[in-house]
């Protein structure tokens, strides 16, 4: 099975810490018991594709806050 999914990666760490800023407080509300940094850490796949599918999230409001935010990342 193919996937069209399409992974973010952050190109700093201070890219990576601005978009986790704007996801943390949603993650650990639908999350309870579970943060971002513990996903990171994971060896599961299924975790890392959590941790992927959020950081999907925080790029569309980084680009709802900021539309030149996606051209930045190009």
């Amino acid at each position: 099975m193919k996937s069209n999914q399409v992974f973010v990666v952050p190109n700093s760490e201070a890219e990576r810490a601005y978009l986790e800023s704007l996801i943390c407080e949603d993650f650990e509300r639908c999350h309870t018991g579970t943060t971002l940094e513990d996903v990171k850490a994971s060896f599961s796949t299924e975790d890392k594709g959590l941790y992927h599918d959020w950081l999907a999230v925080a790029v569309t409001r980084a680009a709802r806050k900021s539309p030149s935010f996606l051209e930045a990342a190009a």
